[in-house]
């Protein structure tokens, strides 16, 4: 069977959009669908239910919010195959279990948290450095921008090899039948004098070029045989990964980022590209694990 598509829902408008997004990737993907809202998650994020007894119990509430979140996926991918369950714990353990066997976690930006101007909730934040797969983050504000049907947007590191975050967004172009884009950001080193960019030999043309070629060697090993059939831009910048990457967010349908894990998965670090994508992205963002390992699909399973 295939891993599931989790969702965590708490009610707010966020998780909602969360839902929509996990259920419109279930039916795209085929995988099935799993709603997980966990019973302790007003008190993690700073809320604390009153204690007036004539209102329902809190379990009673969580299981109509369930309830109504597996009705609204069955709405909305009818096709789909949607469990749910209520967890009695705080929902980044119960999230960080799901993921070890899950093919992502989806969440909203932020939930019900008491800072109404709080960009970024301390589920989704926590979950994304610590979760074994790749966790979705789905912003609270759109972009301006229409995004551009099936348009996936990721940022190469300095890896030699392509690293787990780049599989994962040529299988996301993949599954859109859409469009890859590569973002390779350069800097020259500060110590370095600055020499015009189009003066042959000068240090930036030398590290502009050196960057086009390591994203040319990544790109040919990410995808030998060319059997995705999904169109790969190459974007080589000088400046900030964080600024280039959102910039080229701007009408993405998602963007891809990268989470090293210096102390294994035990580890919470989130470097600051990953706190900047998940702060300002102006699209969905997929945080994936640098040790993660893409399931092999099973036998005459359509990706």
């Amino acid at each position: 069977m295939r891993l599931p598509v989790v969702v965590g829902v708490d009610g707010s408008e966020g998780s909602l959009r969360a839902l929509d997004w996990a259920a419109a990737e279930a039916a795209r993907s085929g995988h099935p669908l799993r709603v997980v809202h966990a019973s302790l998650w007003e008190r993690y994020e700073g809320i604390r239910p009153a204690s007036d007894t004539e209102h329902p119990s809190e379990q009673v509430l969580a299981e109509h919010l369930v309830a109504a979140a597996q009705e609204r996926a069955h709405r909305l991918g009818p096709g789909v195959a949607v469990a749910a369950s209520v967890e009695p714990e705080d929902p980044v353990a119960a999230l960080v279990r799901e993921s070890h066997e899950a093919a992502m976690v989806v969440l909203g930006s932020r939930g019900r948290g008491r800072i109404a101007g709080m960009l970024l909730g301390s589920v989704s934040l926590t979950l994304a450095g610590r979760s074994r797969c790749p966790v979705v983050v789905i912003p609270a504000r759109t972009s301006g921008t229409p995004p551009r049907s099936g348009r996936v947007v990721v940022g190469i590191s300095d890896a030699a090899e392509p690293t787990a975050a780049t599989v994962f967004a040529l299988a996301q172009a993949a599954s859109r039948h859409g469009e890859l884009v590569a973002v390779r950001a350069w800097r020259s080193p500060a110590h370095q004098a600055r020499a015009h960019p189009l003066i042959s030999g000068s240090p930036a043309s030398a590290h502009h070029q050196n960057a086009e070629e390591h994203l040319e060697e990544v790109l040919t090993k990410l995808d030998r045989t060319g059997a995705t059939d999904v169109t790969i831009h190459r974007l080589v910048v000088q400046g900030p990964v964080h600024h280039e990457l959102l910039e080229a967010a701007e009408g993405a349908e998602l963007l891809v980022v990268g989470a090293r894990r210096p102390g294994g998965w035990h580890g919470t670090h989130l470097g600051p590209v990953n706190h900047a994508m998940l702060h300002y992205a102006p699209c969905p963002v997929a945080v994936v694990p640098d040790a993660y390992h893409r399931p092999e699909p099973e036998p005459n399973t359509p990706e």
